[in-house]
């Protein structure tokens, strides 16, 4: 059984019909990339997903569970995070109490520091800048907080929209390298990003999506091989 199975989900702004019977699946330990265009209905997936947004149709299932009767945050507490596009931390709050924001679902209080020292060995700089507020910091040091604010609460499975929007090359390598090393230590991620390229050199699978539809699916190798997938996402001609 697949950790997360996406079937066939209709959802709407309004009368706008955003996502036409996205279908996809995600096995426990792997990272699944989407890939497309701006407006293709990335990010309405992970929202969907997430249970920001409700289907008009379709199911989303997590560990054989239908995920329709919860609310966003109680998503949470069935182990999905997600980090937002734009990092979304809390600007007023400092490093310390958007980590602890990250644990809301959590009163394991022993556990819960041992996390917070993983994440700060994953991003030694929260570490340095664990008092200063989040509206003070870096681009780059805002998105290792959303990240780290995601994993405090022990994710199962953890959603990215676009983590390197807007970082300089030398932090989204960074960046990539923790997304690797977060899978590594057993997280199943569910990543979007706009840098095909680098998404798909760290997934196992990657989707397609194109206006709200699920054109390609394949292993991440053979997406990279795939001509349309170079000529429209990868800029090779």
């Amino acid at each position: 059984m697949p950790m997360l199975e996406v079937n066939g989900i209709h959802t709407y702004y309004g009368n706008i019909h955003a996502l036409k019977g996205v279908t996809i699946s995600v096995e426990k330990g792997e990272i699944v990339t989407l890939i497309g265009a701006n407006g293709a209905g990335k990010t309405t997936t992970l929202r969907t997903i997430s249970g920001l947004l409700k289907p008009r149709q379709g199911a989303v299932i997590l560990e054989g569970e239908d995920l329709a009767p919860y609310k966003a945050h109680k998503i949470v507490y069935k182990g999905v995070s997600m980090v937002p596009e734009g990092r979304g931390v809390f600007a007023k709050l400092t490093v310390a109490e958007n980590l602890d924001m990250g644990a809301f679902t959590r009163d394991d209080k022993k556990s819960i520091q041992q996390d917070l020292e993983y994440v700060f060995d994953l991003f030694p700089r929260l570490r340095e800048r664990r008092s200063q507020v989040a509206g003070t910091l870096s681009g780059g040091e805002q998105q290792m907080l959303a990240m780290g604010r995601a994993l405090m609460a022990r994710p199962r499975l953890l959603l990215m929209d676009e983590p390197s929007m807007g970082l300089a090359p030398i932090l989204v390598d960074g960046i990539f390298e923790t997304i690797q090393a977060i899978n590594k230590e057993g997280t199943t991620i569910l990543l979007v990003e706009q840098n095909a390229l680098m998404a798909l050199s760290v997934a196992h699978r990657g989707y397609v999506l194109q206006t709200g539809e699920i054109v390609l699916h394949d292993t991440a190798a053979n997406l990279q091989q795939n001509e349309m997938v170079q000529k429209a996402y990868l800029g090779i001609e």
